[in-house]
């Protein structure tokens, strides 16, 4: 046991048992930084897919109303005037993220002459989305997949075809007196209403 003698400096003892106030503020203030720091890195972590969730919900307001654009699909002149249908393959221009690709496959369409004008059939079922094609007789558009079966323009033409609705028709101009534009869109299957994609 050593002596303690006044005016001397305390002990070891006596200094750790000084100190130990101090200590546990900084070790409580250093708890309370990290947790602190931890809170706003979980914070900012939580702020990205928020922000996404965000984005994909105003999503549909930046498009605007749906609206395509017309494409230039084909001559005129490649139409046959006896308004036999005859299928085009319709290109456009993508964009994605990280590049854009020029004249790419969006789909197709037939074509037919209606009196002076033409008339434009998306080729994808309105059922369940296969390709219809052309009856072997020429006198109707059939779908391989369920049957349905469908005029030649476009509309139902038998009582148990499982379409919901008619092939979709769509817009048609006829620009500098041979150019065939269409506004091609896809729509949903399987329902009543013609909702785009």
């Amino acid at each position: 046991m050593t002596d303690h003698v006044e005016g001397e400096p305390a002990s070891d003892a006596g200094e750790a048992e000084g100190l130990a106030p101090d200590s546990d503020a900084g070790e409580g203030r250093r708890n309370f930084l990290t947790g602190a720091s931890a809170l706003a890195v979980g914070a900012l972590a939580t702020l990205a897919p928020i922000g996404a969730a965000v984005a994909a919900i105003l999503d549909p307001l930046r498009r605007g109303d749906g609206e395509t654009d017309l494409v230039l699909v084909t001559r005129l002149s490649a139409v046959p005037e006896d308004g036999t249908p005859r299928k085009f393959t319709v290109t456009s221009d993508l964009t994605d993220a990280w590049a854009t690709y020029a004249d790419a496959p969006v789909g197709a369409v037939y074509l037919r002459r209606v009196g002076e004008g033409v008339r434009a059939l998306n080729v994808v079922c309105p059922h369940a989305g296969c390709f219809v094609g052309i009856a072997p007789d020429g006198s109707r558009f059939a779908c391989p997949c369920h049957r349905s079966s469908f005029d030649l323009d476009g509309v139902v033409n038998d009582p148990s075809s499982p379409s919901p609705r008619d092939m979709d028709a769509l817009d048609v101009e006829i620009r500098n007196q041979d150019e065939v534009w269409v506004r091609f869109q896809n729509f949903l299957p399987g329902r009543e209403d013609k909702t785009p994609v």
